[in-house]
């Protein structure tokens, strides 16, 4: 039902289950799953915990294997010493056995202490196939989900024993056990290594024969030499411009402009006088200031009024005009009161 007769991988035969009623191959089993969202997502979904005890049967059979076997060894050496020694006292039989059950306890010791051997991490979220990591944490150290024990702090995953997030964010750097996976993830060889996937990746995309899984130390040549050619390139592109626009740091500056700027520091008190150094003058524009012409006591843009500027002294709008004095204050008044009037 889910192929046909060319794709088929049965061998062939001169006339099928069709026509000889025979039972030639078992059905197919066709299963059809309506999971929620849940059930999408579950890492263990279609996992038969009875399997597992082929792997223990396995481990076991090996372990008793090797045991068997030293102790073989062990045997035939102790049978050699006997021959050679075949006049020797007694004692020496009792030094031999001495010497098998503590080799015995040796072995026994080596299985007890399988928790310490280094083993490869195989797709786990600490760092993909690669690299190796202890089966258990040291028991002295404090647990990363224990840190805090604030519930919305940071989210810990028990399958993969993994906390992203920093779970004492305000604490000192230097007093801290654990700063979370990401620090981890963004320091060190971890950054480097992620550097030289990206350029991997996007050196393919334009075309170079190039995959970091297949052929890693041509991957890491060739970043390399990027880096290499990206320095040489930046530092041309300096040199280019400073050729065009010239190096101001190198240049020596014009003494008003070395002497024209100074730093002076002033106390003040709460009334906002000084109490120590001198008060910093304001700077003053390259156009002239309080100069007042045509007899004006004023300057022109001192009075606003009816979205105007004006002389504030006698009230005229009109600039470069002659001041006229109280006589002008009072026509502008005049002006004023019989606008509003009106």
């Amino acid at each position: 039902m889910t192929h046909d007769a060319k794709s088929c991988m049965e061998r062939p035969r001169k006339l099928g289950a069709r026509w000889t009623n025979k039972h030639i191959a078992p059905d197919e089993k066709i299963e059809t799953f309506e999971l929620d969202y849940d059930g999408k997502r579950d890492r263990w979904n279609g996992y038969d915990a009875s399997t597992y005890a082929r792997v223990v049967e396995r481990y076991e059979a090996r372990d008793e294997a090797r045991r068997q076997h030293i102790k073989q060894q062990q045997l035939k050496k102790l049978e050699e010493n006997n021959k050679n020694n075949s006049g020797s006292e007694g004692s020496d039989e009792d030094e031999d056995e001495d010497v098998l059950k503590l080799d015995e306890a040796k072995v026994d010791e080596s299985k007890q202490m399988d928790f310490a051997k280094v083993r490869k991490r195989v797709r786990t979220t600490g760092g993909g196939s690669t690299g190796t990591v202890r089966n258990l944490r040291i028991r002295e150290d404090t647990a990363k989900y224990l840190l805090n024990l604030d519930v919305n702090s940071a989210h810990y995953d028990p399958k993969t024993r993994s906390m992203r997030e920093d779970p004492l964010p305000d604490r000192d750097p230097k007093e801290k056990f654990h700063g979370g996976d990401n620090q981890y993830r963004m320091s060190g060889q971890a950054l480097e290594f992620r550097q030289l996937s990206i350029h991997a990746w996007e050196a393919f995309e334009k075309g170079q024969d190039i995959h970091m899984q297949a052929a890693p130390s041509q991957a890491e040549l060739l970043f390399k030499n990027y880096k290499v050619i990206k320095e040489k390139l930046k530092s041309k592109t300096k040199e280019t411009i400073m050729e065009k626009y010239g190096n101001a740091a190198s240049e020596e500056l014009p003494r008003e402009l070395l002497l024209g700027q100074s730093e002076q520091q002033a106390e003040y008190d709460r009334a906002g006088g000084i109490i120590k150094g001198q008060e910093s003058s304001l700077p003053r524009s390259k156009y002239e200031e309080d100069v007042c012409i045509n007899k004006h006591t004023s300057v022109w843009g001192s009075w606003w009024k009816d979205h105007q500027w004006g002389y504030k002294c006698c009230k005229q709008m009109i600039r470069n005009t002659y001041c006229t004095g109280a006589a002008g204050t009072e026509a502008a008044e005049a002006t004023s009161d019989l606008k509003i009037s009106n």
